[in-house]
């Protein structure tokens, strides 16, 4: 049993701390506050929400992974399938998502127990690839190179409908990401969430105090699977198509990315991270269409030998 102190500091760390109810707040304002820029705050609060699933497994457990658009694209595809063939209902698809993708982590999970970060980059990528494949063969149902198309959501709950202009889906993405970000913040701050630090400072450590090492990677990369499929499926849901670009490599590096601008291994790091990049994107794509990525890619190379370490300090001083 947990001593007294031990579960004192558990609820400490567990109290929500000022900052993050503001931060809440401002997400769940935001599809009102800047409701001419709705398409903006859907995708922003889409790729947070992935960008979130990536940072259990990477900034909390420590396992690499390029490939974690594999699960957003399998998020995608069945949520427009699903919509399509099955039912339209957007809460169902969006749960039947979840669940499919919590098994399908489940089974890749197998792949990241053994080998070093090298071998786990090139498994993760292994099975993007996988996924890319699959999707392009099976044209009759995912339309192939052409895409899906024709999906057609059914209105929330039978009243909210999604139009052209995002508003309802912007103010839909933003209250998924804001739930989601709640119950995982509280995941990462339980004895489960300790654990998986132990593990990501020292498996070996972790090992020999008793923790079961496997059980736990596979547990958290399963959720961290479904809640990648989730934003997936939030993307088809609001957008009404589906390609194949939702499996490549530059899905998988773009988050990535966005967890490096905002700091690995805490929550609100791939919030800001998703925020900063997608804003960054829109002003220089706008400037050079063809060099963004050039002014992308040097910015991150200041921050990484500038700031990186007053970044540690600074999410080390709100989080404590």
């Amino acid at each position: 049993m947990m001593s007294s102190n031990n579960t004192n500091e558990l609820a400490r760390l567990n109290r929500t701390k000022t900052w993050e109810w503001v931060v809440l707040a401002l997400m769940l304002a935001s599809p009102l506050l800047f409701a001419e820029r709705a398409m903006m705050i859907n995708e922003i609060a889409i790729t947070a929400l992935f960008a979130i699933s990536l940072d259990l497994i990477l900034g909390y457990s420590g396992v690499v992974s390029l490939g974690h658009a594999a699960f957003f694209g399998w998020g995608v595809y069945a949520a427009g399938i699903f919509s399509k063939l099955v039912y339209p209902d957007p809460i169902v698809g969006l749960l039947f998502v979840v669940a499919t993708s919590l098994i399908l982590g489940l089974i890749c999970s197998l792949t990241i127990l053994r080998g070093s970060d090298l071998t786990r980059l090139m498994v993760t990528l292994g099975v993007s690839l996988i996924g890319l494949e699959l999707a392009n063969q099976l044209r009759d149902l995912t339309g192939g190179a052409d895409g899906l198309q024709g999906v057609v959501m059914a209105p929330i709950f039978g009243i909210f409908e999604f139009d052209l202009s995002a508003k309802v889906a912007s103010i839909y993405s933003v209250l998924i990401c804001v739930l989601v970000l709640v119950l995982v913040r509280r995941l990462v701050r339980s004895p489960f969430g300790f654990g998986l630090i132990a593990i990501r400072d020292n498996s070996l450590r972790a090992r020999a105090v008793g923790l079961n090492v496997s059980r736990r990677l596979m547990v958290i990369y399963a959720i961290s699977a479904s809640l990648a499929g989730l934003s997936g499926a939030l993307l088809a849901q609001t957008t009404g198509f589906a390609s194949l670009d939702v499996f490549s490599f530059d899905r998988s590096a773009d988050v990535m990315l966005m967890l490096v601008i905002g700091g690995v291994g805490w929550l609100y790091g791939g919030v800001l991270g998703a925020v900063v990049f997608k804003l960054i994107q829109s002003q220089l794509s706008s400037i050079t269409p063809q060099y963004w990525m050039f002014w992308i890619g040097l910015f991150l190379v200041i921050l990484v030998l500038t700031g990186r370490d007053r970044i540690k300090e600074w999410v080390a001083g709100i989080t404590a």
